[in-house]
């Protein structure tokens, strides 16, 4: 299963909800990304080299580390990040069908724009974990500390409404393409509302149909 959203839509939140209800393992390719490059994995040594360049990485390199990911899990999966565009989801179709398991849903989070953008106003990551706190609804225990580990949050530079457009305008562009390849494979289900809580119940319910 893949879950796809606007930066800011609440794929992260939805995601570990997800696996904490059904027992699914939830994949972040950031997550996975990240990890490889810390363990410097040859596929992560490869992706440290693009990003040290100023690149990004691959679809090669992300297909393999996917793929990877995805030969270590025995049960079902809900993917976060990936694919991004229509060549991945290609890699992704030929990987699940090489090993006889097709993509059986496709969920998309449909969040206002102006929801979106103060979520990212108040933004703040754990770099080296991805973890992200949001001054509102989710904000750590001690202000700019991570929970986990003590250690200093960062607010992206990024994280503004001029740069927030443009990811928009980029992701659109993306994306679309991917809603339109998935719908025509009858595995795409939109769910809209303003909050991860107005959300979750239409993704619990749709799941729990799934998985009964």
């Amino acid at each position: 299963m893949l879950i796809l959203g606007a930066p800011g839509a609440g794929k992260g939140t939805q995601s570990s909800r997800i696996r904490k209800s059904f027992g699914i393992a939830a994949i972040s390719s950031g997550d996975v990304l990240r990890r490889n490059i810390a363990e410097q994995t040859p596929a992560g040594i490869r992706a440290k080299e693009s990003v040290a360049r100023g690149e990004l990485v691959s679809d090669n390199i992300i297909v393999e580390l996917i793929r990877a990911e995805l030969n270590t899990i025995g049960g079902s999966w809900l993917l976060d990040g990936f694919p991004r565009n229509i060549a991945q989801a290609q890699a992704l179709d030929a990987m699940l069908g090489a090993a006889s398991q097709p993509l059986n849903a496709v969920v998309n989070l449909v969040v206002p724009e102006d929801v979106i953008l103060s979520r990212i106003i108040e933004r703040y990551v754990h770099v080296p974990s991805g973890r992200v706190y949001n001054l509102s609804y989710n904000p750590p225990r001690v202000p700019g500390v991570d929970d986990v580990t003590g250690e200093p949050l960062e607010h992206r530079p990024d994280d503004n409404p001029e740069s927030f457009k443009r990811r928009l305008q980029q992701y659109h562009a993306l994306t679309e393409p991917l809603l339109e390849y998935y719908d025509k494979s009858s595995i795409l289900t939109s769910f809209a509302g303003s909050t991860s809580d107005i959300i979750y119940p239409q993704l619990y319910r749709f799941l729990d149909e799934r998985f009964e």
